[in-house]
């Protein structure tokens, strides 16, 4: 695959991976703002009066940040990635061709279907990029007991 190709099909799966992620934090933004308000409304109904209520509240809120943070630390590292780097090794914004799958180097994501292609965006924590993280391409790999071999990285 040529260069600017292969700059093309990154900056599609980097798109689709920040588009997955702002909505990852509008979801996690308007939970942290909704749990606010109903901590805060005053309403004397029995259930608020006892403290084990205001005790799951304070719960919820805590969850809904910690997601919100996490949401947007994913923004953060997506936003390192270079598009013009060239990279010789498996790195942050690599793409990872293996004989058995494609792999993006961002963030957890998941499957991302493209044109006729599968791709699978994985967080440089993910297991398996652990395992792949500073080989190059013609190294091998064993992931769940199964040694793969590295086609091509860009």
């Amino acid at each position: 695959m040529s260069t600017l190709l292969n700059k093309e099909l990154k900056k599609k799966l980097l798109e689709f991976c920040l588009q997955q992620q702002y909505e990852r934090v509008e979801t996690a933004e308007k939970a942290v703002e909704d749990a606010a308000e109903s901590a805060t409304q005053e309403d004397t109904s029995v259930e608020e009066k006892f403290e084990s209520f205001r005790t799951q509240m304070q719960a919820d809120r805590d969850m809904f940040n910690k997601q919100l943070s996490e949401a947007r630390d994913g923004l953060n590292t997506l936003h390192k990635i270079e598009l013009d780097r060239q990279l010789e090794n498996a790195a942050l914004g690599a793409i990872v061709i293996t004989n058995a799958q494609k792999l993006f180097f961002a963030i957890n994501i998941g499957q991302i279907k493209l044109e006729q292609d599968t791709y699978f965006a994985v967080s440089l924590e993910a297991p398996i990029a652990k395992a792949i993280v500073g080989k190059r391409v013609g190294d091998s790999f064993t992931f769940r007991d199964k040694t793969f071999q590295i086609t091509d990285i860009f």
